[in-house]
């Protein structure tokens, strides 16, 4: 295949997939060719998470619709439906935060999009049949957790097309507009398995005990067509960069940097909240607030969560990525006290909207500290390697700023990993907290003392005067 060369020493580049010479901080590099590519790729990469995020946490939405459709599980099994992609996405976060650099961004964005075919077809073929076991429920459950490997990889990507000014922009719309995913799934669900959309092909409706019928395959079929074009958009329209290519082995350096696992541990605070509540709030407000329909209003949270990402990127961008963070962890804090305030206790029925409402604010908090804590990275680590090459030659500074970045990429795709554990923590902590006090509330202030843990981590290292890595 033909390789686009040196675009920025004139003459028109040459079309191909592969891109061998990349400079996004070359101010004339980036005006003349750069931006436009780098534009194209993130609006690629957008609408390949999006459905990545929506396969993921597509059985947040099922799972409140399958006993009445004729299964029997209880309400700890359902929970662990819901936890059980986070479990598989998170782990494979791990491996899919070195694939970029390995294969390159088109060809894995392709092929980590197909792959989403997998579950979404058999959830579609599986909730048909009221005789499928549980364990082949499990089973799909997991390999939903494909779309949740997506997002490392995604990120890692998108970080090695924009110059370290951007990144927080870019990478809070790649992030955030994917995020939405989640939101428009558990929108859309509700809608699509209400009406026969793909007619004989799709399968025969269910009778539910009130005489109406649902479609629940829909849930998973939905979202084929959409996975399919996107797959060929990406194969065709985007670029792998040369530059970005680096060994398993060279980007394990990562595991050596102490500040990697303070992001990671950062990242779970922000991500992993706004994940895991995106996954068992729907089952949340269930069991809390029994005369609500939790289809209703769960789409709502990881909206607002989704929206507020790109303003995370963009007010660290503005104010410093530790400054954003640590206040916004403050917040976090004050709004879960907010929820604790108004659900069912000690024999009251809590207030549903203002439940709510600080779940609202709850999930604003998280989107926020996604995108600011995500522009942290690339900066702390483009200031570790240029404190390491202070004084060297230009060549070594040069090369420097290349580690930086693939370290920086590397950082991002594993955080995002240790991140999305929180899908499978949450719900599994509401699920737990229920069984051993009857309410989440345990959980709840569990969540509280970790978020105290992160305004500790992020003064300490980050934010304070005299901090190691001010960002």
């Amino acid at each position: 295949m033909s390789a686009i060369k040196n675009p920025a020493l004139g003459g028109k580049p040459k079309a191909g997939p592969v891109i061998d010479d990349w400079r996004p901080e070359d101010l004339h590099f980036w005006g003349s060719i750069g931006k436009s590519i780098a534009s194209r790729n993130l609006w690629i990469s957008i609408p390949a998470l999006f459905l990545a995020f929506a396969v993921w946490m597509v059985w947040s939405a099922v799972i409140v619709r399958l006993n009445s459709i004729g299964f029997t599980f209880s309400t700890d099994q359902l929970f662990w439906l819901a936890a059980l992609p986070g479990l598989s996405g998170a782990t494979l976060r791990i491996f899919y935060s070195f694939m970029v650099p390995i294969f390159g961004g088109r060809k894995w964005t392709a092929l980590s999009t197909a792959s989403l075919l997998i579950p979404a077809l058999w959830m579609g073929f599986a909730v048909q049949e009221v005789n499928t076991p549980y364990s082949v429920f499990v089973i799909i459950a997991l390999l939903c957790g494909f779309g949740g490997g997506n997002f490392a990889s995604s990120m890692s990507n998108i970080s090695f097309f924009y110059p370290k000014a951007q990144q927080g922009t870019a990478l809070g719309l790649n992030a955030g507009l994917g995020n939405l995913g989640v939101s428009v799934m558990q929108f859309g669900v509700p809608l699509v398995i209400g009406m026969g959309l793909f007619g004989a092909v799709g399968g025969q409706a269910q009778e539910l005990a009130d005489g109406s019928q649902l479609w629940l395959q829909n849930a998973g079929f939905i979202w084929v067509p959409f996975i399919a074009v996107v797959t060929v958009a990406a194969w065709f329209g985007m670029n792998d960069l040369s530059s970005a290519k680096a060994s398993f082995a060279e980007q394990a350096v990562i595991f050596k940097r102490k500040h990697n696992w303070l992001m990671c541990w950062l990242y779970l605070a922000t991500f992993g909240s706004f994940i895991g509540f995106a996954a068992g709030f729907p089952m949340l407000i269930k069991t809390q607030f029994p005369g609500v329909d939790p289809l209703k209003f769960a789409f709502l949270g990881p909206l607002v969560g989704a929206l507020a990402r790109p303003l995370g990127g963009w007010l660290a961008d503005k104010m410093g990525g530790a400054r954003v963070t640590l206040w916004n962890f403050v917040l976090m804090i004050a709004a879960v006290f907010g929820v604790l305030a108004f659900i069912p206790q000690a024999g009251t029925e809590g207030n549903f909207y203002g439940f709510l409402a600080m779940f609202m604010l709850l999930f604003v908090t998280t989107g926020i500290g996604n995108g600011s804590t995500f522009r942290m990275i690339p900066v702390i680590f483009r200031t570790q390697h240029e404190r390491m090459s202070s004084g060297q030659s230009a060549a070594v500074k040069e090369q420097a700023l290349k580690n930086a970045g693939k370290e920086a990429a590397a950082v991002l795709g594993f955080s995002s990993a240790m991140g999305a554990y929180g899908a499978f923590f949450i719900p599994k902590s509401f699920g737990t907290s229920m069984a051993l006090t009857g309410g989440p509330q345990m959980a709840l202030y569990v969540f509280v003392g970790y978020y105290l843990s992160c305004i500790l981590v992020t003064w300490w290292w980050y934010s304070r005067k005299g901090a190691e890595a001010p960002c």
